[in-house]
């Protein structure tokens, strides 16, 4: 573990050493970017670095409504509500799913988000697919993160499109993919939707591809609004102000970086001969892996990726490629020159 004193880009520097940095979650790079940051500034003069009151208050900010319709009509759904994290967003879910007593099914690795510590998560998709088609016409609910890091749900979600799911409410943090996947970073909403479960929910941390402080939720008007009236939203602050009104503002700047992910990760697929030592999302800018000195092999030959104990540290490590809009073609040219010459045996 190595402790930085500014927000890592391109490059970290350990030791006095610089090192290319290929981890993280700031795909598009937007938090260091300066134009990004000239109009968070901005934001900041007029709506000030924060807002305590409850989102329920006499005295309304329009921006929330402003920016929640905006992401509604990226990602395709009725109404969007922001919180102010990702984790909060899937708790207030969880919290409402087990006060309206729905039998709920979580798919493998399922963030915690939308559960807590004695959430039983099934051990493979296969055995959770067994349970569900026990209960054919009972209402349950299924909990699964889009990207789940080896590649069985995003972008075709195989086996999801198998199930029967008139009677099933799907519930999804797409987090790694809001911003990133999609067309215009829509994320999974609107191929969930194709798929015609009984409800859609989705919720997400805009810290990752929109790189601002706030989370998520996008669903019906009637799930929404049903969201809007528990006391978890009404009693918790919302995000800043300044925050979401960049995400609208910035849009020019959000496009222009998603072109350059696009364009980096082809760079990265193409020209990367070891593919098999990976597992991935086609599409999607993380490469995990489960190889130690493949970790150790890049550290001594100048790079840094992601790798440590997730979520605690009792869970397995987790080791990821991430490419992002930061990088250069060089520097990924010099990634993939260096996995090449890795030997795997």
């Amino acid at each position: 573990m190595y402790n930085l004193n500014e927000f890592p880009g391109r490059e970290v520097k350990i030791g006095g050493k610089n090192y290319l940095y290929f981890g993280g979650t700031s795909y598009l790079g937007l938090q260091t970017n300066m134009a990004f940051q000239a109009l968070y500034l901005e934001n900041m003069k007029r709506y000030g670095t924060g807002y305590g009151a409850s989102r329920k208050s006499n005295i309304k900010l329009s921006v929330y409504d402003e920016v929640e319709h905006y992401l509604a009509h990226i990602v395709g759904s009725e109404q969007c509500m922001t919180m102010s994290s990702g984790y909060l967003a899937g708790q207030l879910i969880y919290q409402f799913l087990c006060k309206n007593d729905h039998k709920l099914f979580y798919a493998p690795q399922t963030h915690s988000a939308l559960s807590n510590e004695m959430t039983n998560k099934y051990a493979t998709i296969l055995a959770m697919i067994t349970d569900l088609k026990k209960f054919p016409n009972q209402e349950k609910v299924i909990l699964l993160d889009s990207i789940d890091f080896n590649g069985q749900h995003y972008p075709d979600y195989h086996w999801l499109t198998s199930i029967p799911l008139q009677h099933t409410t799907l519930v999804v943090d797409d987090s790694h993919g809001i911003g990133i996947t999609g067309i215009n970073g829509s994320g999974s909403y609107r191929f969930l939707q194709s798929l015609n479960p009984k409800n859609l929910v989705v919720s997400c941390s805009l810290g990752k591809g929109y790189g601002i402080g706030a989370g998520a939720i996008f669903g019906s008007s009637t799930m929404i609004e049903r969201l809007r009236d528990t006391e978890m939203y009404g009693g918790s602050s919302p995000a800043a102000p300044a925050a979401l009104a960049t995400i609208k503002d910035a849009e020019h700047i959000i496009h222009e970086k998603q072109l350059v992910l696009q364009k980096n990760l082809t760079l990265f697929t193409k020209n990367v001969q070891l593919p098999s030592l990976f597992k991935f999302s086609t599409g999607h800018p993380t490469f995990s892996f489960q190889n130690e000195q493949l970790t150790l092999y890049l550290e001594k030959n100048g790079i840094i990726v992601t790798n440590f104990r997730y979520p605690t540290s009792n869970d397995a490590v987790m080791s990821r490629i991430v490419i992002s809009a930061l990088h250069t073609a060089e520097d990924i040219l010099t990634l993939c020159d260096t996995i090449n010459r890795f030997d795997p045996s």
